[in-house]
């Protein structure tokens, strides 16, 4: 079972969810409205349990981050997601903050570098944003890429990283 609650970002809405065993997700408000929330999930109700101590943790260290106070999450987290997705995604938590690497560069780092479209399949599937910083990635020759978020978001994360 998932718990969700929402966190109001200088980039706009997020939406948190976890489990007992950590935060699952941290999504942006779709373009056409709304979040995706899926059928299993309830919302925070205040009660106090694992899941909602995690979402209270990562809604402290996002406010931190967009203060400028942070620059690493240390929030356990619980993303369901194939090896390799997860491979990458650990991989994503290395890069570091106000730092930009190639997909390439990423597959190396997961030894294993003739997956570069798997890489940024995997990368699109990150259900964790921001703490699991897939913003930072881009394309071989610098240019911004694709970004769940947009990429007016995905500018203004790096802007905003850049500028600490």
């Amino acid at each position: 079972m998932h718990t969700y609650s929402r966190f109001t970002s200088p980039i706009g809405e997020l939406l948190i969810a976890a489990t007992d065993d950590g935060v699952t997700h941290l999504l942006f408000e779709r373009a056409e409205g709304g979040h995706e929330i899926g059928s299993d999930w309830r919302a925070d109700d205040g009660t106090e349990t694992p899941a909602a101590t995690w979402m209270a943790v990562v809604r402290a260290q996002l406010a931190e981050y967009f203060d400028g106070a942070r620059r690493t999450f240390d929030v356990p987290l619980a993303a369901s997601g194939t090896p390799f997705q997860r491979d990458v995604w650990t991989a994503l938590r290395a890069i570091g903050f106000g730092s930009t690497i190639s997909y390439g560069e990423l597959a190396r780092r997961i030894a294993n570098p003739r997956a570069v479209r798997a890489v940024g399949l995997a990368n699109g599937r990150n259900p964790i944003s921001i703490v699991v910083p897939c913003h930072r990635v881009i394309g071989g020759n610098g240019a911004l890429t694709g970004y769940g978020g947009g990429l007016d978001r995905k500018r203004w994360l790096l802007a905003h990283e850049s500028s600490r």
